[in-house]
């Protein structure tokens, strides 16, 4: 990492030409270092104030030297695409992600009605419930009506329910 300043007397465009070469290059070459990352985009910031005040000086006349000519407005040079190409690449990849974290799992929860076989993957209280085959040994509990829960059983979350209605889970003996 390293800071680079210009001093000196300016005119309006040689001013302006300093700043925005500077300003191009630090956009080009700024990102490069794991501080850097975060002190960039202050700097930039910081070198609008110098634009500033070149903006508002009179254009230059009888100068003993032509004036350097300011070229290209920043955001028009190639080296301000890399932080919209860093901005892109970050949305791009929320967005991939985002899209493999739907197709893969949709997190809803098994849906049962009466008669399933279900077992719980979590501690009681907690629920999480999964749907299994009556004959498999991970069977744990069988759903019944609500109107028929004896003692001992458990009263299902009605976000597993196919029709919202509310289930018991009998356990299977």
């Amino acid at each position: 990492m390293r800071f680079r300043k210009r001093e000196g007397d300016f005119c309006r465009d040689c001013g302006t030409a300093f700043y925005r070469r500077m300003t191009s290059d630090t956009l080009w070459q700024g990102w490069w270092g794991p501080l850097s990352m975060i002190i960039t985009p202050f700097t930039v910031l910081l070198n609008l104030g110098p634009r500033a005040v070149f903006r508002r000086l009179a254009a230059p006349v009888g100068a003993v030297r032509r004036p350097l000519d300011p070229g290209k407005r920043v955001l028009a040079r190639p080296p301000a695409l890399i932080p919209l190409l860093a901005v892109g690449l970050a949305l791009a990849m929320v967005t991939v992600l985002t899209v493999i974290g739907l197709v893969s799992g949709d997190g809803k929860a098994a849906l049962v009605s009466v008669g399933d076989c279900v077992r719980n993957n979590a501690a009681w209280p907690e629920q999480d419930i999964e749907r299994v085959s009556c004959s498999d040994s991970d069977s744990q509990y069988r759903v019944s009506p609500n109107g028929a829960c004896p003692a001992g059983a458990y009263l299902l979350y009605p976000e597993y329910s196919r029709d919202g209605s509310a289930l018991c889970l009998t356990p299977v003996r």
